[in-house]
């Protein structure tokens, strides 16, 4: 039914300018106003809305990921654009550098928007 539909993922901020901001400038994404909230360009055509809720919640899961070919090279970049990395204990425990190195799945490192929304940078492990 929606195998060629071109889906695309929306979360709320509670100010749209600072998002602005941060997926703009900090991130360098293409954002695009819009009467109804922004829209962030994704490689390959991909879109991203974001809206603005007055109560707005930050997400309490990962709302958007970003693969990287380093994630070395992508945490010390954002950290230099001042973007703070999430620090976690127990199962999804990181390291000195805030990056999750499980025996399993990507290397991962966690950071959150202006709204408190958490993102990601990720990289596959090498075969």
């Amino acid at each position: 039914m929606f195998k060629d539909t071109k889906a695309f993922s929306s979360f709320s901020v509670n100010d749209l300018s600072k998002a602005k901001e941060f997926y703009g400038q900090t991130l360098g994404l293409g954002v695009s106003k819009m009467p109804e909230g922004l829209q962030l360009k994704i490689a390959d055509g991909g879109m991203v809305f974001i809206y603005p809720k007055p109560n707005h919640a930050p997400a309490t899961f990962t709302v958007l990921n970003f693969p990287v070919a380093d994630i070395e090279a992508a945490v010390d970049e954002l950290a230099k654009r001042a973007v703070r990395f999430e620090r976690y204990e127990g199962d999804i425990q990181t390291d000195e550098k805030a990056i999750h190195r499980g025996k399993e799945g990507p290397l991962i490192a966690w950071f959150k928007d202006p709204a408190g929304n958490i993102l990601s940078v990720l990289q596959d492990r090498e075969p």
